[in-house]
């Protein structure tokens, strides 16, 4: 990999982590040059003014690295290394063709995953390299072609097929080392500190024409590590989160203003920082990191990616066809009040309330344009909390502590905003003193699941947005921490079994369920299964693009590791007892409504010597099988190491293909 000339300086070592708080009165009076854009957002405008819009960070930030620099005296036992951005990962049925899609939570915006088919080919991403299958015939499967990085220059992700073209979603790296003869006084850099590093997202752009020469026609990039992305016909969306350097600030290394690059293979381009007078702010959260956002339409190839930064962080994206939603978490802690009787404690809790602000951009042709923000109380879970329906945005939170019994413990809430992100209609305090575990928004319905030592399944109507009411309840053992809808009046949850003693819950085995609610005021557990023991668990109660299921197919799967108990340790149970290592792969089940689960096969990728080997333990994730998905009437199972393929009518086995090199 080339040097950049442009890579600036980071101490790695002092990669600070804060959670996003909200500043009370914010420094809008003292910052000279901001002033209030078309949109509504105020601009940061130069660098000095970035460092009084952080200046309260940067205090604190200081007394830590004096801390720090008082403690340089002592040996260093080395630099810290480089953190890399947390992978990410994940496939359910087209109906316009026969091969099974990506799982994505809106019909029409794909997202972006580590294994996707064409129906001819099978695209796969894993650390260090991207692989093209042909995978059509199943049984002459063979390695059209694999893209290699060197570790630690470039991390693929995820990615996304589109007809001939492949997009590799990943992180790039670059770290160089501070001669020993470089002083810290020369380079500005605290003692110690020897590693400059620059982490950009990439997005690399592939014409796959000729399946066997993959061909490289665009990269795009920006600084920040991935935050999620999506993809809409031919128009790509990417997010990232840039963490600011306060060290660079205080010691004035050099410009932190974010930079970006858009390039062709053979038209090298310098990377472009961002004018500060392009960069807004968010005055409710002033914390040192950028959001970073851009659009590209991929059919239009001189269009340049556009790029907007934020001063903000993101958490949570939702998407729909015409809007991205950004979730931020606000924390406040207030001091309790003082008590006039001096038979209560001293020591009452702070209150701390937080609140989600959201963030709307309108998308249109490649472009992201912020179109407003609103904020409700609570906190959100995840992608599936937050839905976009008729002009109106419903979002599920949970608000207060679960592990608190006065007026902070926890309660439930749904809340529906109008365009212009105002509360329209709201329903709040449901279940006190336990906490969303999966919500899911389908039509005029919302399902929402809370838990503490039992699992109520709540349906609430949301086709008034002024008045949305609970509908019906059922409370049963175990939760869902994912919902997936099977038709109109069924629902598929996918989480834990769980017993309680003494009003306290262990989650046992994986639990899948059926449940009913044609009758919305009582809906009712058709069927349910539960796979291994205590511990068992699978990629898709995490990571909803790791499920395949086909409703016409009758076809329900998703990877599994299974742990399980022995007969001896099941007579003499403890339900805090965790199972051993018995199973990785996929579990692929009939699902109707006539017969419920019915367990058709078991697919895994070790080898019995494998099994004999791991004792209580697996830590081979090459073989860990991540995805399943169909080509016609073919099922295939796919690991780092292998594809396996086999008869989606009598599962009878086709054929093997080694992947390793």
């Amino acid at each position: 990999m080339k040097k950049r000339g442009w890579v600036w300086l980071v101490a790695s070592a002092l990669v600070l982590t804060t959670t996003a708080f909200a500043v009370a009165g914010s420094a809008d009076s003292e910052v000279e040059a901001a002033y209030i854009e078309k949109d509504g957002l105020p601009v940061v405008g130069s660098y000095e003014n970035l460092k009084k819009l952080l200046a309260k960070d940067l205090q604190q930030q200081k007394l830590m690295y004096k801390t720090t620099v008082a403690m340089e005296s002592a040996p260093v036992a080395g630099s810290a290394e480089p953190q890399s951005a947390p992978a990410a990962a994940n496939v359910a049925e087209s109906a316009a063709a026969d091969y099974s899609t990506t799982n994505v939570q809106v019909q029409g915006v794909d997202e972006a995953d580590v294994v996707k088919t064409d129906g001819k080919y099978i695209y796969q991403a894993t650390s260090n390299e991207i692989r093209i299958v042909q995978a059509d015939p199943a049984g002459k499967m063979q390695l059209a072609s694999r893209l290699s990085y060197t570790e630690g220059t470039f991390e693929p992700l995820e990615l996304y097929v589109d007809e001939n073209r492949l997009v590799i979603i990943g992180q790039s790296f670059e770290t160089l080392a501070i001669k020993k003869n470089d002083s810290a006084k020369k380079v500005k850099i605290a003692p110690g500190y020897h590693n400059l590093h620059v982490e950009m997202l990439k997005a690399q752009v592939y014409d796959i024409t000729d399946k066997q020469k993959p061909k490289l026609t665009r990269e795009l990039e920006m600084e920040g590590s991935y935050l999620s992305s999506r993809k809409i016909g031919s128009n790509l969306y990417l997010v990232a989160n840039h963490r600011i350097n306060t060290f660079q600030i205080m010691e004035d290394l050099g410009d932190p203003a974010p930079m970006y690059r858009d390039q062709a293979p053979d038209k090298q381009a310098e990377p472009q920082k961002l004018p500060y007078g392009d960069i807004h702010y968010f005055p409710e959260s002033l914390t040192p990191n950028y959001l970073m956002v851009a659009g590209v339409d991929l059919d239009k190839p001189n269009q340049k990616m556009k790029v907007h930064s934020y001063l903000g962080g993101g958490e949570n994206i939702y998407a729909s066809m015409e809007n991205l939603y950004v979730a931020v978490s606000e924390y406040k802690n207030e001091m309790p009040k003082p008590s006039v009787s001096s038979s209560e404690s001293n020591f009452a809790p702070i209150n701390e309330s937080v609140s989600t602000t959201l963030y709307r951009f309108a998308l249109k042709n490649g472009n992201l344009d912020f179109s407003g923000k609103g904020s409700v109380p609570g906190n959100v879970l995840n992608q599936f909390s937050i839905d976009e329906h008729d002009g109106y945005l419903r979002i599920a939170t949970t608000s207060g502590n679960i592990w608190r019994t006065d007026e902070g413990t926890s309660k439930n809430n749904l809340y529906i905003l109008d365009r212009d992100l105002k509360i329209h209609g709201k329903l709040e305090g449901i279940a006190p003193g336990e906490k969303i575990y999966s919500a899911r928004f389908i039509g005029d319905r919302a399902y929402m699941v809370t838990f503490k030592t039992v699992d109520p399944l709540f349906v609430i109507d949301v086709k008034k947005p002024d008045a949305p009411r609970v509908l019906g309840a059922l409370k049963i053992p175990g939760y869902s921490d994912y919902l997936h809808p099977y038709d109109e009046n069924h629902l598929i949850g996918f989480g834990k079994e769980a017993e309680a003693e003494k009003d306290i819950a262990y989650y046992q085995g994986m639990k899948i369920a059926l449940f009913d609610v044609t009758d919305v005021t009582n809906p009712i557990e058709k069927f349910k299964t539960v796979i291994g023991d205590r511990g068992t668990d699978s990629e898709l109660l995490h990571n909803h693009k790791a499920l395949l299921f086909s409703k016409e197919k009758e076809l329900l799967a998703f990877p599994v590791t299974v742990r399980t108990l022995s007969s001896e340790e099941k007579a003499n149970r403890r339900i805090q007892a965790y199972g051993r290592f018995s199973f990785q792969g996929a579990y692929v089940y009939r699902l109707n409504l006539q017969e419920g689960f019915v367990l058709d096969s078991t697919i895994t990728h070790l080898s019995a010597e494998d099994t004999l080997k791991a004792g209580d333990e697996w830590y081979d994730s090459k073989k860990n099988i991540r995805r399943i998905l169909t080509i016609g009437d073919t099922l295939y199972t796919v690991s780092e190491s292998l594809i396996k393929s086999q008869k989606l009518e009598d599962h009878q086995p086709i054929s093997t293909l080694s992947l390793t090199k």
